[in-house]
């Protein structure tokens, strides 16, 4: 990590101090399809689900951002738009600040650049195992990857297992390994039934991490 307490702190205040609080249903949109960005976010409570829609119009699931995460931060930075979709994955709570006024913190308190540095290379390293995640033959080895990488950002230790709190649908894990979600949902209830995994109302729970990591070879 680049940044500090203080300088997370301090750029964690700027939202807080002068952004619109908003809050959203589970389902809602915070960035419509085609719609340009309002402003720029800070997520104080919930999850965030970034995606897009393919020329087939199924949903692409891009990346869920969680709390003290920002976005979108390449239009942020750049003003250049991808025409992503970001949608509440559950109750969620955000400030919202313009453009303008981000840019002017950014430029007035240089020191503020080194926590979004460790936001977008989190970012980075996250596209970048989806991309590697691509590389396994199987679709099992690349669900069983998927949800380890997931595990890794949003486990919750459990009795059972690490509980994945982020709700995934069966659709949304397709879409990030490049399958069909028939094919997504054969293959996880599988490892349902070996006993590797879990799935209630979208949420996963892994069994037998261990076991996982060594269907991989690791």
């Amino acid at each position: 990590m680049l940044a500090n307490i203080k300088q997370t702190a301090e750029l964690i205040e700027v939202f807080r101090r002068t952004g619109r609080e908003l809050t959203y249903r589970k389902g809602d949109y915070i960035i419509r399809p085609d719609e340009s960005p309002p402003g720029i976010f800070y997520i104080y409570k919930g999850l965030v689900k970034a995606y897009d829609i393919t020329k087939y119009g199924e949903e692409n699931l891009l990346i869920i951002r969680k709390e003290h995460e920002i976005f979108p931060l390449i239009w942020a930075m750049t003003g250049l738009e991808a025409n992503v979709i970001y949608e509440a994955l559950a109750p969620t709570t955000v400030w919202q600040i313009d453009r303008d006024s981000f840019l002017e913190h950014m430029n007035s308190h240089p020191e503020s650049l080194a926590p979004l540095l460790d936001m977008t290379i989190e970012m980075y390293r996250l596209h970048s195992e989806r991309i590697l995640n691509l590389e396994y033959r199987t679709v099992r080895e690349r669900i069983i990857s998927f949800l380890l990488t997931m595990s890794w950002r949003f486990g919750e230790p459990t009795p059972a297992g690490t509980r994945i709190s982020a709700p995934l649908r069966h659709q949304d894990i397709a879409s990030s390994i490049n399958s069909s979600r028939e094919t997504a949902s054969r293959e996880l209830s599988a490892l349902e039934r070996k006993g590797f995994i879990k799935s209630e109302q979208s949420l996963i729970t892994l069994l037998n991490e261990k076991g996982l990591r060594e269907q991989l070879g690791k």
